[in-house]
């Protein structure tokens, strides 16, 4: 239990802090440092709707997106002195980095990362046409990337939203690169037909 001086004397090292020109990321930081616990409510209660949407970018299942949330946040609690502030937005960073890793780790060890569908099931692509998400709510886009085939939601995922190359994400899931790179063109595939037939079912309903 701390003594009331405790607290009196954190309150005024954040006032102080602010004044020397800290961030209030920074001095959060400092009190995680510190194992703080409200620190660590403070952070969860700030950072776990964004944490989750990540994570549910890999995992389709409600359930498994809490357990691998409570993952990541256990995770960042004890690995929060290998943290290295580097300026505004780097501690969620950090957290976005765990939470994308216990995700894959997750995904793992559900399975590998071969997806049933095969390359005749394929739509064509007329000279390499893009998903045209033009016009589509954010829910919509991300329900149709949650149903991709795992493999190529993941692969997907991974070179979009974390911007990794397939050199990267082959190291990261223990595929070949060029398997990376075939499934990546696989899921924009699926993904372009998945548009297609979800604007023309809207379109339908104002019909």
């Amino acid at each position: 239990m701390q003594s009331i001086f405790a607290l009196q004397f954190k309150r005024i090292y954040r006032i102080l802090a602010q004044d020397m020109g800290e961030s209030k990321e920074q001095i959060l930081v400092n009190r995680l440092l510190q194992k703080e616990e409200a620190a660590w409510k403070e952070l969860f209660g700030a950072y776990s709707g964004n944490l989750a949407y990540v994570c549910s970018r890999y995992i389709t299942e409600k359930e498994d997106v809490h357990d691998v949330l409570q993952n990541s946040f256990i995770k960042m609690f004890r690995s929060i002195e290998s943290f290295e502030y580097r300026g505004e937005g780097s501690l969620r960073a950090w957290m976005s980095r765990i939470t994308v890793n216990e995700s894959l780790k997750h995904i793992r060890q559900k399975g590998d990362f071969k997806s049933s569908v095969e390359v005749d099931d394929l739509p064509d692509l007329a000279n390499e046409e893009e998903p045209d998400f033009e016009e589509m709510p954010k829910e919509d886009i991300m329900d149709l990337i949650r149903s991709l085939p795992d493999g190529y939601r993941t692969v997907f995922n991974l070179y979009v939203f974390e911007k990794k190359s397939h050199k990267d994400i082959a190291l990261l899931l223990g595929i070949a690169e060029n398997s990376s790179a075939s499934q990546f063109h696989r899921a924009k595939g699926l993904l372009v037909q998945k548009i297609k037939e979800f604007k023309m079912s809207k379109k339908a309903q104002y019909e």
